[in-house]
């Protein structure tokens, strides 16, 4: 069971990244995606300093 999920995890990884690659609208998502992460992960970083410089 757990080599079917992991075989099948990895199958819809590379999927994803095929259609990601040739479709330029979910190259777009995918960027936005990750401005968004970085951003939110910007704002937890500064947060925990100020809090540990206390």
């Amino acid at each position: 069971m757990n080599e079917k999920f992991i075989f099948g995890l990895a199958l819809g990884m590379l999927g994803g990244a095929v259609i990601a690659t040739n479709s330029v609208k979910a190259r777009q998502l995918v960027k936005s995606g990750q401005e968004q992460v970085v951003e939110k992960a910007e704002t937890i970083t500064k947060k925990a300093g100020k809090n540990n410089s206390k």
